[in-house]
C-alpha cells in the first residue's frame, strides 16, 4: 500500500515497516475485557446448607482371641495363660468402655466342658460379647 506524500515529486516509496498501532490497539481491548470478565469466572455460587447435628462415630472395640488347643491349654491373643490369668484378664476386660468382643477358638478335639468352663467364666467376669470362630473348610483344626 502506497502513500502519498506532499513533496512535489510525483515518486513516492513503500513503506516496508509493520504498523504495529493496529495490533496494539486490538491487545488492549482484549487485556481490559480479561481484566472486566476474569472476576467473574471466580464468583461462587451462594447456597444456604443445611445444619445438622450428629453424635460422633463411637469407636469399634477390641477383639480378644481365645484359642483352646485339644490339650486343654488356653491362649490370650496367642499368649499362653493358665486359668486364674484368664478370669483376671476378662474381669479386666470387662471394665474397659467399649467391651471387647471374645473370639473363642476351640479346637475340634476338644472337651465341650472345657469351652462351657470359659463361656460361664466369662459371663461371670461380665462379658457379653462372645463368638465362636470356625474353619469354613470343615477341619475341625486350629490353623
Amino acid at each position: 500500500m502506497a502513500f502519498g506524500g506532499l513533496s512535489a515529486g510525483g515518486a513516492t516509496k513503500d513503506v516496508a515497516e509493520i504498523n504495529m498501532i493496529p495490533l496494539i490497539d486490538v491487545m488492549l481491548v482484549l487485556l481490559v475485557i480479561f481484566i472486566i470478565t476474569a472476576p467473574l469466572l471466580t464468583h461462587a455460587v451462594k447456597v444456604d446448607l443445611p445444619r445438622a447435628a450428629s453424635l460422633p462415630d463411637s469407636p469399634r472395640p477390641q477383639t480378644v482371641q481365645l484359642s483352646i488347643q485339644a490339650d486343654g491349654a488356653v491362649y490370650w491373643n496367642a499368649e499362653k495363660v493358665d486359668a486364674d490369668a484368664w478370669r483376671g484378664k476378662m474381669q479386666a476386660a470387662s471394665q474397659q468402655t467399649p467391651q471387647p468382643e471374645i473370639h473363642i477358638r476351640a479346637d475340634g478335639e476338644l472337651a465341650y466342658r472345657h469351652v462351657a468352663q470359659i463361656m460361664a467364666d466369662a459371663a461371670r467376669a461380665g462379658l457379653s460379647k462372645l463368638g465362636f470362630v470356625t474353619d469354613p473348610r470343615g477341619s475341625g483344626k486350629l490353623p
